[in-house]
């Protein structure tokens, strides 16, 4: 096995570099496309462009549920979730999102298609305003700037090379946008949550491109491979107890936060591997190859 990447990386190290770039491509394309389309790059829940969270905890369950209240108000657009215990498949109860809706007028709705009587011991309600969630969105957005901005800065300052450097961060730039492309492509609504675990894995991806670019640039060119597959044992094995981590965490959890943020990191782990050791690790052969004047 060894041997067999010890070819790839020796032998096709740019086809390596250029078979994520394409993935990048494609997920730029997506997003833009989003944004000509829907006027943004990825689609907002209630969280982050305003509206109502209504959860109702009932062991029942309302099949027609969406489409009765779709009825009662026409022109909006309601997403109905329901959360089941893991263990035993019980239902638990019941989430709806809606926005422009004020709550008295959901629970009002909610009492008559269910039956139920709603009380603050089975139900709840969160009502968020359109210019609240506009601005946690712009926050976000910008936190995420900032988070790449002093990451870039932290990463030239330690190597003091521009092309190992800028391996790092794009790699980790490419990781975000593929896996939010990724996403979005399957109808994800991001929501506050979601854009903190996009933070959370910029943060990891980091991680594995420097132990990846550290390892490398401390090998001569005889070497380089050796560097490869040291960062590429320590870094799947934190891959592979994350994912492990993460999946568990997805299966078994009730909560559609928490499900969000572990199913962003889960895909994103599967493209930090793709990033990882087929985009900069390329690069990084590439350059250290005709730094130190090796003849391809």
């Amino acid at each position: 096995m060894k041997d067999k990447l010890k070819g790839l990386y020796s032998t096709h190290y740019k086809k390596l570099f250029f078979l994520p770039l394409v993935l990048l491509l494609l997920g730029i394309i997506i997003l833009a496309n989003n944004y000509l389309t829907n006027g943004d790059i990825i689609d907002k829940d209630v969280s982050l462009k305003g509206g109502t969270i209504a959860t109702i905890y009932t062991s029942q369950e309302f099949s027609t549920l969406q489409e009765q209240l779709a009825v009662q108000f026409p022109g909006k657009e309601f997403v109905v979730q329901y959360l089941t215990e893991f263990s035993t498949g019980v239902s638990l109860g019941v989430v709806v999102e809606v926005s422009d809706i004020e709550p008295d007028a959901l629970h009002a709705a909610l009492e008559e298609i269910t039956g139920l009587a709603l009380t603050p011991e089975n139900y709840s309600v969160e009502f968020i305003g359109g210019s609240l969630g506009e601005s946690f969105y712009q926050q976000m957005l910008v936190a995420i700037l900032l988070a790449f901005l002093f990451m870039a800065i932290v990463v030239f300052v330690t190597f003091r090379s521009p092309v190992p450097s800028f391996a790092v961060v794009f790699a980790a730039f490419a990781d975000m946008v593929c896996t939010v492309a990724f996403l979005s492509l399957f109808g994800m609504q991001f929501s506050t949550a979601g854009i903190a675990a996009v933070l959370l894995l910029v943060g990891y991806s980091i991680d594995t491109d420097i132990l990846l670019t550290t390892n490398m640039l401390r090998r001569n060119e005889a070497g380089l491979f050796e560097g490869v597959y040291r960062s590429m044992k320590t870094g799947l094995t934190m891959t592979a107890a994350a994912f492990a981590v993460m999946g568990v965490g997805y299966f078994v959890s009730s909560s559609l936060v928490i499900k969000q943020m572990f199913l962003i990191i889960i895909v994103g782990l599967c493209f930090d591997v793709i990033m990882t050791y087929g985009m900069n690790a390329g690069l990084l052969f590439w350059y250290l190859k005709k730094k130190r004047g090796s003849v391809e």
